[in-house]
């Protein structure tokens, strides 16, 4: 991991996710998390200030160290009881059966081994638990997607490993029943970069 991905990018990151229309979408995806709750890819910690009080305990992973510096002061004001470990989605140390909620915000689509993250994400759940999530990805639209194809490696680049063409939710569904999806462009972003899949699955046993 280079000088800019550590330093120059969660800034940028942090900057850029902070404001609206973000805050709305974190609050509707967190709504109804509760219990032992595992976030991958926690970044800046934006999504801290958003989880609801029926969260008993809370399990942060990333593997950016210069993410981390910027959620540390947002942990040390928390009054949640949060864990926090510098993890891979792919490769995560908690037993099997283990969080009743995992969530992801932007996330699914920087990591490098996705199935392997989803596999892992589905291990840990317990049986009956939920992964609730949103994520950019590939555009139904066909002209978007061939854009989004092309400009892909530059993008992985220079937002670390970011994917702008990703069909998450037949991604999720490989290793999780869909309850809900909602898709949408939202509505200030590029379409080349703001399709949204938003969603609910559930590990059934």
């Amino acid at each position: 991991m280079g000088w800019y991905n550590r330093q120059v990018f969660p800034r940028l990151l942090d900057w850029v996710m902070a404001g609206e229309p973000f805050v709305t979408y974190r609050k509707q995806v967190l709504a109804n998390v509760e219990g032992e709750v595992l976030e991958i890819g926690f970044g800046t910690g934006l999504n801290l200030a958003y989880y609801p009080e029926a969260v008993s305990a809370l399990t942060v992973i990333d593997p950016n160290p210069g993410m981390s510096a910027i959620a540390q002061p947002r942990l040390s004001a928390s009054d949640l009881s949060v864990t926090s470990q510098s993890l891979r989605g792919e490769a995560l140390s908690m037993a099997d059966n283990t969080f009743d909620w995992v969530v992801s915000t932007w996330t699914l689509c920087s990591i490098e081994n996705i199935d392997q993250a989803l596999s892992e994400i589905q291990r840990v759940l317990k049986p009956g638990g939920k992964f609730t999530f949103i994520e950019h990805g590939r555009s139904p639209e066909p002209g978007i997607r061939t854009w989004q194809h092309r400009i892909t490696p530059l993008q992985k680049r220079i937002a670390d490993g970011c994917h702008l063409d990703r069909a998450i939710a037949d991604l999720v569904e490989d290793y999780l029943t869909l309850e809900s999806l909602e898709t949408f462009y939202a509505p200030t972003m590029p379409k080349i970069s703001g399709y949204f899949y938003q969603g609910i699955a559930t590990k059934l046993c």
